[in-house]
């Protein structure tokens, strides 16, 4: 009776576990792909963040923990948007970590497009209207550092 308990323990264990998939060579593959197709000249991070600077902005760069005010437009490679807005403030430690990156490489005033690969964006999960292992792309404006 123990030895099935614990099989039976050890199937429900096995069956329960939440496995990650993991996008990111897919996603590059994508970004790389929309990347040439606009034929944009982007740069690339560490933790694969893509990047566009359109305007460098005057000043400091906000820290991971600042607070900040920003205009957005959130969007897939499709291009259809998924989020907006015009007047947003908010702490950077509140946010995906791919979006709270791109706000760091802006100075106040500075814009950049900046292409997330799901890994640092929503992962497996998604969120709304963003499927897991989804791309997403946000164009910013930093507008002040608070």
């Amino acid at each position: 009776m123990k030895k099935l308990l614990f099989t039976l323990l050890l199937i429900i264990g096995f069956s329960c576990s939440s496995e990650q998939t993991d996008f990111n060579a897919e996603n590059i593959a994508e970004i790389e792909a929309y990347i040439s197709k606009n034929n944009l000249d982007a740069k690339k991070t560490n933790s694969d963040l893509y990047y566009i600077i359109n305007s460098s902005g005057n000043g400091n760069f906000p820290a991971f923990n600042s607070n900040v005010t920003i205009a957005y437009r959130g969007y897939f490679l499709n291009q259809e948007t998924f989020d907006a807005s015009d007047n947003a403030t908010f702490n950077l430690q509140g946010v995906i970590p791919g979006f709270s990156e791109a706000v760091t490489l802006l100075k106040p005033g500075g814009s950049g497009t900046f292409i997330l690969p799901s890994n640092i964006g929503y992962g497996n999960s998604g969120a709304g209207k963003i499927k897991g292992g989804q791309v997403i792309i946000f164009d910013i404006t930093l507008k002040s550092i608070n």
